[in-house]
């Protein structure tokens, strides 16, 4: 259950920038938002959270492996905006622009999403007292 919530929270976070950015400042249709949105929130939940995030360092280290999830997210996030954008929109809107303030700010919104699930979602990485893994 922790992974749903952890979803719809990490869905209506992109869902909230990109239909500011990609909507209301560069017209892209609200309908090809909204699939960017839940295409990104899916892979960058199993790509930077589930295997980047939960695996990368060891589990006393949580700022390393945010930082090493946050870049790795911003990535995955300007790649699908770009190519599902292109896709979807075509030569309507320069979508390289939009794409990387997209990126940049939901890295930024990763940064904390990653602390939230350290402490909720993946508790084995957050208990630094080694009892998790008596």
């Amino acid at each position: 259950m922790n992974h749903v919530k952890a979803l719809v929270m990490k869905f209506v976070m992109i869902a909230a920038v990109l239909l500011i950015i990609l909507t209301l400042m560069f017209d892209v249709p609200f309908a090809d938002t909204l699939w960017i949105s839940l295409v990104l929130t899916l892979v960058a939940y199993v790509m930077g959270d589930l295997m980047i995030f939960r695996k990368a360092g060891d589990r006393s280290d949580q700022n390393k492996r945010n930082a090493i999830a946050t870049v790795s997210d911003i990535v995955v996030a300007f790649l699908v905006i770009w190519l599902m954008g292109d896709a979807l929109v075509g030569n309507n809107v320069d979508i390289i622009t939009p794409a990387i303030i997209s990126a940049i700010v939901i890295g930024g919104g990763e940064w904390f999403f990653h602390k939230y699930l350290d402490r909720s979602v993946f508790p084995e990485k957050h208990d630094t007292t080694g009892t998790a893994a008596r």
